[in-house]
């Protein structure tokens, strides 16, 4: 595995910020909760997996930062409200990923199971409980690979929206886990990443990791999907996701739900990567997920390069929800759940 997107070293949390890639690679540290949760409002990580390992470690690092505060004044309370305080602060850095509200129910459990250890005690089981979720997070992503792998035929060529990568995770990927994992079983499979404005994450991300990997790949704009369909040249299209509602509704980054309509109009599988983690059976339907709306900037323009007209009104919802009917299959780590509805997510957690 080439990419480490999160890795602990010298009792730090280093993440690859993604905002500068592929111009510039470069790791930032982080040392309390609220540092994290600015990482992940920010964007230096993103995707749902990913962010909820950096919160799990996100919580781990506010234990440490106030163990060593309070260790000597032995004042509990301050650690207990601290620590609340970090819960708080990470819950609200992006609404729609589930997996960092998963990652934090499980931190918390963590933490009761010690509650009455000291506080350093309570530091190491937390940092214990984010570095099994990271090793599990790419236990899972290829345990997933390997059953969205059988899926595709040698040859195919797969259509990707967003970036589903080891960026996008603890390592190896979700989406372009299953593409890795066809790759080793060695079929000779190509990629085509739509740019996935406005963030191009596509651009930016998937195409930089495939090459890294030398997976072929050919970036297109997203308003090309359609065509390359019409033409023939899709046998595939594989996303990941940020939730998956009860009833099998889908919500993925902005685009997604276009492309799974084009899919369905030209009879193309249209599958969705997805751990456990990232199912939600308390959210009804994907009526219920929240959808984050982001800064106007990033519809402006890119970075400091700004091309919209001033005073024009802009819109940013982050991500869509594709309903159940056009998912052909989710790939989860227990297996193909093939046209996902209700009764079959319950099966599936039974």
């Amino acid at each position: 595995m080439k990419i480490e997107t999160l890795r602990w070293f010298n009792n730090r949390l280093e993440m690859i910020d993604q905002r500068i890639l592929p111009a510039s690679f470069e790791y930032l540290s982080y040392d309390s909760a609220a540092s994290v949760a600015g990482g992940i409002r920010s964007m230096v990580v993103r995707g749902a997996p990913a962010i909820g390992v950096a919160a799990a470690y996100g919580v781990a690092l506010e234990a440490l930062r106030l163990s060593s505060l309070r260790q000597a004044q032995g004042e509990r309370f301050e650690f207990d409200q601290g620590m609340e305080a970090g819960f708080t602060v990470l819950a609200q850095s992006r609404p729609t990923a589930v997996n960092l509200f998963w990652a934090l129910q499980r931190m918390r459990k963590a933490w009761e199971s010690v509650v009455e250890q000291t506080p350093p005690q309570i530091a190491q089981r937390l940092l214990a409980e984010a570095h099994e979720i990271l090793a599990e997070d790419i236990r899972i992503n290829k345990a997933m690979g390997a059953h969205g792998a059988a899926l595709l035929q040698d040859g195919a060529r797969v259509l990707t929206h967003c970036n589903a990568g080891a960026l996008a995770t603890a390592g190896w990927g979700t989406a372009l886990g299953v593409f890795r994992s066809a790759v080793e079983a060695g079929k000779k499979i190509s990629v085509i990443a739509d740019e996935t404005r406005p963030f191009l994450q596509g651009a930016r991300l998937t195409a930089w990791e495939m090459v890294q990997e030398s997976i072929p790949v050919t970036l297109i704009t997203d308003n090309m999907a359609g065509y390359m369909m019409a033409q023939g040249e899709v046998d595939a299209v594989v996303v990941g996701t940020d939730r998956v509602a009860a009833n099998g509704d889908v919500a993925n980054k902005i685009g997604t739900y276009m492309v799974a309509v084009l899919a369905r109009r030209h009879n193309i599988p249209f599958y969705v990567a997805c751990p456990l983690s990232t199912i939600d059976m308390s959210i009804v339907s994907g009526k219920d997920i929240p959808i984050e709306e982001r800064s106007v900037d990033e519809v402006k323009g890119f970075r400091d390069y700004h091309w919209a007209a001033e005073g024009v009104k802009i819109r940013n919802p982050a991500f869509d929800v594709t309903p159940a009917e056009l998912v052909t299959g989710l790939i989860t780590e227990r297996g193909v759940v093939m046209q996902p509805d209700a009764e079959k997510l319950r099966r599936l957690f039974a």
